[in-house]
């Protein structure tokens, strides 16, 4: 099955992009969902896209210390930049009294796809292998994992999982203009 990639909300991340992971928060602000996610505080601030080479250049993409942008589409803040959202301690911090999702793509090619409710992973599933959803309520997702081929034991159509995560949850990550500002920042290291 191939999803067709006009007028989604997540069209940006169907092209040739390597490697990226974004995580979305629904109900909170873009500086509460960087908060949870372990922003340091020092460095949080709104920058426009130069500010954001400005203020960090040689660190824009640390592995460890990744500075991560955000935004808010409908009523999901979102955050790109950084892996922490794949971290279930950081995963369960930003959905306590919410709903987040967190999806990752490697050129492996693999999607990871995890949705916690108040702390509580209830879907996880990546694609490396055939799907077998683990967490809470594997199969709460069903009725929108399986029109679109996201079937226990098979694997993946391409987009599927970005697919998913319009269908399921509205998820949109709106492209920032060269003036707009967001909020961005570098998150400290993983606790260990």
């Amino acid at each position: 099955m191939t999803i067709s990639a006009t007028g989604r909300g997540l069209d940006q991340f169907r092209g040739d992009i390597p490697i990226y992971t974004l995580t979305f928060a629904k109900g909170l602000s873009s500086t509460e969902l960087l908060t949870r996610m372990g922003v340091d505080p020092d460095t949080l601030a709104l920058r426009d896209p130069m500010d954001l080479h400005d203020d960090f250049d040689d660190t824009l993409y640390d592995e460890d210390e990744p500075v991560v942008t955000t935004g808010t589409d409908g009523a999901w803040a979102w955050e790109q930049g950084g892996s922490h959202g794949l971290d279930a301690r950081i995963l369960s911090e930003v959905s306590r009294g919410a709903e987040a999702v967190a999806l990752h793509y490697n050129e492996k090619p693999m999607h990871w796809f995890k949705y916690a409710v108040n702390g509580d992973i209830i879907v996880d599933f990546h694609t490396l292998q055939p799907i077998e959803p683990t967490g809470l309520d594997p199969q709460r997702l069903d009725a929108f994992m399986r029109p679109l081929g996201l079937i226990p034991g098979r694997s993946d159509p391409l987009h599927s999982v970005l697919a998913l995560a319009e269908n399921a949850f509205g998820l949109r990550v709106t492209t920032a203009g060269d003036d707009d500002e967001r909020w961005s920042g570098s998150l400290l290291p993983l606790p260990e």
